[in-house]
């Protein structure tokens, strides 16, 4: 037997002329595709990093030229830079577990189908994912709660999100039976043991995936923040950036001659170091939650 598998994994499967022609353009079109997305990303990392009059020239394609750290030691010079910095993190983990903490009980207990009135709950949950009441009621109920100018606005009124129920619902009915739920019963199980010692151990694909995309919806962020908060103390880091960007392009609006030019040059450099600072965190955490983000829309999104 060992001796036939060996034989079968030593045989060389033998393509066609088609075949290889096939597998050709194939790859062809994957190198292609990968280097229309990555390069972007390349360039404003080397733009970055490089001399402004010779971005602004045009002079730099593949490789970064002048080397000079200078956007980024005058994006240092902020001291609110760090102040958003310190928000986004607060906003970024605080909303992350309440989202999560929210969106997944429910996405079980609809996925149940002895859930009493799952119907209509299933459809009172769809509902907002087509019509919202708009931002001026919304804005009047956020006031009434209270929540105006303050850490919880950030957090709380929009921790409900309809697509993140749906998809875990879709998860939940399709790789926790009710078979499970009554062998549970069967040694003593309730309901929050079931839902605690045995459902949220068998999720982590999809309570991955909710959490990654609960915080980059936190980190890019800056609307909600844009509408409800007026202290800059609690900004965050995608406000603050938006002011140094703004700050610095009516500086170069109001020069005049070389100053002008100058000041031009360096609010573009300041631009790609912007995206870079904003970009990396999110950037560094995806591939430790890569695996479990694709497992999680794979079994979500397919029956069985």
């Amino acid at each position: 037997m060992s001796q036939t598998k060996a034989a079968v994994r030593g045989t060389k499967i033998k393509l066609s002329r088609g075949d290889i022609i096939f597998n050709a353009i194939i790859y062809t079109i994957a190198v292609i595709l990968i280097l229309v997305t990555l390069y972007p990303m390349y360039f404003i990392l080397i733009a970055s990093i490089s001399d402004a009059t010779k971005v602004s020239s045009g002079q730099i394609m593949f490789w970064p030229q002048g080397v000079s750290l200078k956007a980024y030691r005058q994006l240092a010079e902020y001291a609110q830079l760090w102040v958003g910095y310190r928000n986004t993190i607060l906003y970024a983990v605080v909303g992350t577990i309440i989202t999560v903490a929210v969106n997944i009980p429910v996405s079980y207990a609809l996925s149940r189908k002895k859930l009493f009135g799952r119907t209509f709950f299933t459809f009172f949950y769809l509902i907002p994912m087509f019509f919202t009441g708009g931002l001026i009621p919304t804005y009047l109920a956020v006031q009434k709660f209270g929540f105006l100018d303050s850490f919880w606005v950030m957090v709380l009124p929009f921790s409900v999100v309809p697509y993140y129920i749906i998809v875990g619902r879709t998860f939940f009915s399709n790789s926790i039976p009710e078979e499970l739920w009554e062998a549970a019963q069967l040694d003593g199980c309730g309901y929050l043991g079931f839902f605690f010692k045995i459902v949220l151990p068998l999720s982590k694909a999809i309570l991955a995936v909710i959490a990654l995309w609960a915080a980059v919806g936190q980190w890019n962020s800056y609307f909600n923040a844009l509408i409800y908060l007026r202290n800059d103390a609690l900004q965050p880091l995608q406000l603050v950036l938006r002011n140094i960007l703004i700050s610095n392009q009516t500086i170069s609006s109001m020069s005049s001659g070389a100053a002008a030019v100058e000041a031009k040059q360096m609010a573009d450099l300041i631009k790609y170091a912007v995206i870079v600072v904003s970009s990396a965190p999110i950037m560094c955490m995806y591939p430790f939650v890569q695996k479990y983000f694709n497992q999680g829309v794979m079994v979500g999104s397919v029956k069985g």
